[in-house]
């Protein structure tokens, strides 16, 4: 017989670090990763088996024999084949001896590592969605988290409710209450891992494929992304100055199911719709019988004045309102929720309940504890000011290495700005000045559904050093200032 190592392809880098023990039949290596030696055996006898190393029929060696060779317990071999027997790969002949069953799935093919082209999101200077925490706020975290495990009783270590914790709830309701002008029960609050999972469950519970959806145009596009995995039709309208155009919005799809908004802070342009807009938006909604989903990602970092009152906060019966954890702590919690209005909670807990049941309560508790303690509202303070040095830093490099190229729009609220490229360009010119710069930033054509004269950059500046982000905006402004200088493009 070949001398063959029988191993599967996942064990061979593994098993290359060890000389296998064989018999003088049976070409098998043992696993010293696995403590129990009948179970190391076993494993051994089974992979050779499955492999196809030790063909349909073959006769074992006795189990004396074997112990003999691999110089393990005679039990143990015992043990080993009394497993194969009960896996169905092995069968006894009484006054035989064991061997291999013949029946068997075919040997698998070879096994080549998967090359699987999965998106990570970028994290270097201008990149969206970073945060700052300060590390005491983390302990706190922690230690709240820590005492709700060690202290939870067996209903709380069981199933839970399908709108997630209620004590975090109940501080949403007073948070929203107190800062966005919304008043809720905090039973038609749901928690969910991301605003994406949210918009993804009011989809399949409020929507059918095929629906169409006002998205505003530019407008956020992992939500692009999602809403055409719920297969909906995507309704580009456009934004200027005062948020959508409801009247674009009417002339494209006036019998549009839904309507997808940030219109507190537009993402990506920054305008805040006007009151006019918001009021035209919900007469449509209410005669359409449409529902408005509110994403309302960043209203907390306001840098002057109070803080608005979101669009749910107006009293609209059709608006879903949509908030998160990951820009006021961390992404990594995976806490977002949703304020469902009365008539449908009830459709959308359904179908989160049919999704994953219920979200985990432990760290919810403690992100509830963080809230009620003021621990919660004085971190967001402190990272309001670091923000917004953070936005002054990046706008004033860019604008003084930019030379006057770009036009930067620095807003009052929000984690990212946008610089803007004069009209004329070549369509390419911001992929072009973004290597360039090597930086990670998005552009606008790229929050965009359909084509568009109007390009920029959309640069994130919270959660990162501060070195970092004047290094990135001077390379994007000489980067700007260099392509713009060859093309002849004169500075104002």
């Amino acid at each position: 017989m070949a001398k063959v190592v029988a191993t599967r392809p996942t064990l061979k880098t593994k098993m290359a670090t060890t000389l296998p023990q064989r018999t003088l039949d049976l070409p098998i290596a043992l696993d010293p990763d696995i403590p129990n030696q009948a179970s190391r055996v076993h494993a051994a006898l089974r992979v050779a088996i499955i492999d196809g190393y030790l063909s349909p029929g073959l006769k074992l060696p006795s189990s004396r024999a074997l112990a003999e060779q691999l110089g393990v317990p005679r039990n143990a071999i015992v043990a080993a084949y009394e497993q194969l027997l009960s896996d169905g790969l092995a069968k006894a002949r009484r006054g035989s001896g064991t061997y291999v069953a013949t029946k068997l799935p075919a040997a698998p093919s070879a096994v080549v590592p998967a090359r699987l082209d999965v998106e990570t999101l970028p994290s270097r200077a201008f990149a969206l969605g970073r945060t700052h925490v300060d590390g005491s706020l983390l302990r706190q975290l922690g230690t709240s988290v820590r005492r709700h495990i060690l202290a939870a009783s067996a209903d709380q270590l069981g199933y839970g409710d399908p709108r997630g914790s209620l004590p975090l709830r109940t501080e949403i309701a007073r948070h929203l209450a107190a800062n966005r002008g919304i008043r809720c029960d905090p039973g038609c609050i749901m928690i969910t891992s991301g605003t994406q999972q949210g918009l993804r469950l009011c989809a399949e519970a409020l929507l059918c494929p095929g629906d169409a959806i006002w998205l505003e145009e530019p407008g956020y596009y992992a939500a692009h992304g999602t809403l055409r995995a719920a297969k909906m039709r995507l309704i580009p309208v456009p934004v200027d100055g005062e948020g959508i155009r409801v009247d674009e919005g009417r002339k494209l799809a006036p019998l549009a199911r839904a309507a997808y908004v940030t219109p507190s802070h537009q993402f990506p342009t920054g305008v805040t719709m006007s009151m006019a807009r918001r009021v035209a938006l919900l007469d449509w909604a209410n005669a359409a019988q449409a529902w408005i989903i509110e994403d309302d990602y960043d209203s907390e970092f306001r840098y002057a004045g109070p803080p608005l009152t979101a669009l749910a906060g107006l009293g609209g019966e059709r608006v879903i309102y949509s908030g998160t954890f990951s820009k006021m702590l961390f992404p990594s919690l995976r806490l977002a929720y949703l304020v469902l209005p009365p008539a449908v909670a009830e459709r959308v807990i359904r179908a989160r309940s049919a999704a994953d049941r219920f979200p985990s309560a432990f760290l919810s508790d403690a992100v509830a504890e963080l809230m009620s303690s003021g621990a919660f509202a004085a971190h967001l303070r402190r990272a309001r000011l670091r923000y917004r040095q953070a936005r002054e830093t990046v706008a004033s490099v860019l604008a003084e290495a930019g030379r006057g190229r770009l036009r930067i729009v620095v807003p009052p609220q929000g984690l990212h700005m946008v610089a803007y490229l004069p009209a004329g360009l070549p369509i390419d010119a911001g992929i072009r000045i973004r290597a360039m710069a090597a930086v990670e930033t998005r552009l606008l054509s790229e929050a965009s559904l359909s084509p568009s004269t109007t390009e920029g950059f959309i640069l994130g500046f919270s959660g990162h050093d501060s070195r970092d982000l004047t290094a990135a905006a001077r390379r994007l402004g000489e980067a700007a200032d260099a392509y713009m200088a060859g093309s002849g493009v004169l500075a104002d």
